[in-house]
């Protein structure tokens, strides 16, 4: 017997009042607690499902993320085809909404730094890909970087824009046609 609100259930309520709140008081304002407090669920709860306040914002696109770099070292797909399947059916959510709505939520700076980490991240597993495949290593470089760049150049143009207005995908393939 299952006690409690389903798993998915709980997560979507607490990234939707984490959402709420950041509008209503700011990012920085805004703690655990009061997050807990308006789920309706306690902080323990909480932390069954998020690692901070800003795993409320990522992670859906760090499942994406580790998705692609777990193909990339297993060589399931093409260094950027991997890259360009983070795009595939995102759905506007926190992250979307924490982007379009920065200066409301006061988050412009955590964003970046988060976004520069998970750009990172991703440049090296991409990297690491390419070298395996044979490129060399300034160019494997270069180009993971750039298809990182890319990918979420186009995530935050896709956000800015309206999320769900436009294909993330279609962005993604028109940002990595850019790219090296």
């Amino acid at each position: 017997m299952t006690v409690g609100r389903p798993k998915a259930s709980s997560r979507e309520t607490l990234a939707e009042a984490a959402s709420e709140l950041f509008l209503e008081q700011g990012y920085a304002a805004t703690t655990v607690d009061d997050i807990t407090r308006r789920a309706g669920v306690s902080r323990s709860s909480f932390f069954n499902y998020f690692s901070s306040k800003a795993d409320v914002l990522w992670g859906a696109f760090d499942e994406r993320l580790d998705a692609a770099a777990s193909a990339l070292r297993d060589g399931a797909a093409p260094a950027r085809e991997a890259v360009r399947s983070i795009g595939d059916g995102f759905a506007p959510d926190s992250l979307a909404l924490a982007v379009a709505q920065a200066s409301a939520m006061g988050i412009g700076d955590d964003l970046e730094r988060e976004r520069a980490v998970r750009q990172v991240r991703l440049a090296h597993a991409v990297a690491d890909r390419l070298e395996r495949d044979g490129t060399r290593p300034l160019e494997a470089q270069v180009r993971a970087a750039a298809w990182a760049g890319a990918l979420l150049a186009a995530v935050w143009s896709w956000s800015e824009a309206g999320p769900g207005r436009s294909s993330l995908s279609a962005l993604v393939d028109d940002a990595l046609s850019y790219a090296p």
